[in-house]
């Protein structure tokens, strides 16, 4: 199956973040769905809308960004599950994103699953930095 428009923009997003002069705000901005929900490894309550979920992923491609890189994708018509790895401080974060577009293609859910939680902590420690 080819890569759906969202997931191949997502892909061109990440791939760009090597890339001092690129505009991931505005990326973001284009590819998610005003009622996108996030779902977070470290955060119970799902959260809704999206500058939320812009303001997560623009904190996660600053801390995972340098160093992700993706090991497999499985694809549906709707939505994608994309194995990842990435250093942090010398842990490595191993994880799932899993997102789901609508007919319009934007991004309409993106949950993260990461794993060990050794990791996790070192995430949500860089994260916050961004968060705040």
């Amino acid at each position: 199956m080819d890569r759906p428009p969202a997931l191949a923009a997502w892909h061109q997003l990440v791939a760009s973040l090597k890339d001092p002069s690129f505009d991931t705000a505005g990326a973001l901005d284009a590819l998610i769905d005003d009622d996108c929900v996030f779902r977070s490894p470290a955060v119970f309550k799902p959260q809704e809308g999206k500058a939320l979920t812009t303001m997560y992923l623009g904190a996660a491609m600053l801390v995972l960004g340098p160093t992700l890189r993706y090991l497999d994708e499985w694809i549906s018509e709707t939505g994608a599950v994309l194995e990842f790895e990435a250093d942090v401080d010398g842990k490595l974060v191993h994880g799932i994103d899993m997102m789901r577009w609508n007919d319009s293609g934007k991004l309409t859910s993106f949950t993260v699953m990461v794993r060990p939680f050794s990791a996790l902590q070192t995430l949500m420690e860089h994260m916050v930095v961004h968060l705040t």
